[in-house]
């Protein structure tokens, strides 16, 4: 029996809680289909820095480095915001590690279940059977990683610049991912960019266009500026399949995605590289898409959908195995439709705690 090594970095706030729910989902499903996880925790974000002195310790960067994939939870928190910027734990430890890895991809599905529809700040009749997009977003290059400068000029006036540099290559690449997500799905990508104002959106529309029409003429695609694409998302989201995109567009619009989703608590994300002649497999980071949750932290009260839903994208994306991770899928959905809610999704209503949703998802696996 073959073993998978996952490293396992649960992180701050409520991380830990819905990692350990999370863990317990991942035995169950290794019982029942005949599967080993060799799971290895290590410590990340505010919690190595109290215990390493910074955020992302040797150690456990050589236990990623060993690992099949990575399960991140969440990282920092009002206790390390007095620290520069540059040592806070979301800067000082996702970044490095997307950079480590070669995470060139970020997969974030906007999931948004019928019954949750409440939960979403659209009008029912906008979004009457839920929302279900994946936003395909470039995560290693553009101008949050070109060259920047800040420098007084002669008049004493202060002049800043960022630059965003994009190579054919890597648009080639991502755009790769996204058509592969593409033909499980509806076979409909939308490109957003800038293209009337920006070279690189020049260049991602050309590189797109001509490498979609080669390779995956089967794939509709559709071109959106980027102003456009965020009033759509608002207006009418159903019209989007997967969105392609590059490094800042895609920061904004799956946050913006995020919210019209209702809860941050039922969103999953995926950071895909490639460790070359290692895996058969895309090397991976998964990690949920809301924050820490100070507020609730160790109050049992977290929702551990996303952290769970985290974790099946690892198994799809990492491992290789989409039943299990669409058993797992199936389960979460099938608990919440069926209206057992943590509060963030309980609309008011009855609400069980973080380890009774758990539970219950380990049941409907069970069943």
């Amino acid at each position: 029996m073959e073993t998978y090594n996952i490293a396992v970095l649960p992180g701050d706030g409520i991380g830990p809680e819905v990692m350990d729910v999370t863990l317990k989902v991942l035995d169950l499903v290794a019982e029942h289909h005949q599967l080993q996880f060799s799971f290895q925790k290590a410590d990340v974000g505010g919690t190595a820095i109290d215990q390493h002195g910074t955020a992302l310790p040797d150690p456990t960067l050589e236990i990623c480095r060993q690992s099949d994939a990575i399960l991140f939870g969440s990282v920092g928190g009002p206790k390390w915001e007095h620290l520069p910027p540059k040592e806070q734990p979301e800067r000082a430890s996702l970044l490095p590690l997307r950079k480590a890895f070669s995470l060139f991809a970020n997969l974030r599905p906007g999931l948004l279940y019928p019954s949750l529809i409440p939960a979403s700040p659209l009008k029912p009749e906008i979004i009457p059977d839920g929302i279900d997009i994946l936003c395909v977003r470039e995560l290693t290059g553009g101008i949050y990683f070109g060259d920047r400068y800040t420098k007084v000029l002669g008049n004493n006036d202060i002049e800043a610049a960022d630059t965003m540099i994009y190579r054919k290559s890597e648009i080639e690449r991502i755009a790769r991912v996204a058509i592969s997500a593409a033909q499980n799905r509806k076979k409909r990508v939308c490109l957003v960019d800038k293209a009337n104002v920006l070279e690189t959106s020049v260049l991602w529309r050309k590189t797109v266009s001509d490498y979609m029409e080669a390779y995956a003429p089967d794939i509709e695609l559709e071109t959106m500026y980027v102003d456009n694409a965020a009033m759509q998302l608002v207006r009418n989201p159903s019209q989007f399949d997967v969105i392609l995109t590059e490094n800042m567009f895609g920061d904004i619009l799956s946050d913006e995605m995020g919210v019209v989703c209702g809860s941050l608590g039922m969103l999953a994300s995926a950071s895909l590289g490639m460790l070359e002649n290692r895996f058969a497999h895309p090397f991976g980071l998964f990690e949920p898409a809301g924050g820490t949750a100070p507020d609730i932290a160790g109050k049992n009260l977290a929702n551990p959908c996303a952290q769970i839903l985290s974790a099946a994208l690892l198994l799809r994306f990492s491992l290789g195995l989409d039943e299990v991770a669409a058993a797992i899928e199936h389960a979460v959905s099938k608990v919440v439709n069926g209206g057992t809610r943590t509060g963030d999704i309980a609309f008011g209503g009855p609400f069980v705690s973080t380890t009774e949703m758990g539970d219950a998802i380990c049941m409907a696996l069970s069943a």
